[in-house]
C-alpha cells in the first residue's frame, strides 16, 4: 500500500490544488482564497501543504500565521484554512496526516494553539475542541460551534480574547 506523504507546494502545484480545492468543496470559493492567501505579506510555502499518494496531489492544506487578541496580550496561533481531500480519497486519513503535519509546524513555529472553522465532529477526532471553552472567539460570520481549537502550548488560550482573519478570508463571506 501506497504511503500518504505530506510536503510544503511548490509553483508547480497550483494547478492541482485548485483541482483539489474544486472537488472537495465543489465550488471556487476554497480555490480564490488559496490563490488570495499566497499574495499576502507573509506568505509561506512551508505553511501550505500538499498531501499525495501515489505520486499525486489528493489534499491541501493551507495555514496562516495569526495572533489570539486577549485582554492583556497577543498570542501566537496558527489558523488553519482551507482543507480539503479529493473526495475519491476521503477515508484514507489523509486529512488526519495533513493536520498532524500542521500541528507539528505550528509548534516549530512557535505557535501556542490552531484554530479551525469547519464540522465539529471532524475536529473533536483530531484533540481539537469548541473554541468557547476558552471564550475565544473570531471575526468571521460562522456558527460558535464551528470554530474549534487545539492547544499546543498548555494554557496558552487562558483568558480568552478574539482571532481576526484577515480580508481575503472575510470576503469568503
Amino acid at each position: 500500500m501506497s504511503k500518504i506523504v505530506v510536503r510544503a507546494e511548490r509553483p508547480e502545484d497550483y494547478q492541482a490544488i485548485d483541482v483539489v480545492n474544486l472537488s472537495a468543496f465543489e465550488g471556487d470559493d476554497e480555490a480564490k482564497l488559496v490563490a488570495s492567501l499566497r499574495e499576502q505579506p507573509g506568505y509561506r510555502a512551508d505553511f501550505s501543504l500538499v498531501a499525495e499518494f501515489n505520486g499525486r496531489p489528493v489534499g491541501h492544506l493551507m495555514m496562516t500565521a495569526g495572533t489570539l487578541a486577549g485582554a492583556n496580550t497577543n498570542t501566537p496561533i496558527m489558523i488553519i484554512a482551507p482543507m480539503a481531500v479529493v473526495p475519491s480519497q476521503s477515508h484514507r486519513g489523509i486529512g488526519t496526516v495533513l493536520v498532524e503535519e500542521a500541528k507539528d509546524k505550528a509548534k516549530s513555529e512557535g505557535m501556542a494553539a490552531m484554530i479551525a472553522v469547519g464540522k465539529p465532529d471532524y475536529y473533536s477526532r483530531l484533540g481539537f475542541e469548541p473554541a468557547s471553552k476558552w471564550s475565544v472567539r473570531c471575526n468571521l460570520p460562522v456558527p460558535e460551534d464551528a470554530v474549534m481549537l487545539i492547544e499546543l502550548d498548555k494554557g496558552a488560550l487562558k483568558g480568552g480574547g478574539i482571532v481576526h482573519y484577515s480580508a481575503p478570508f472575510l470576503s469568503m463571506y
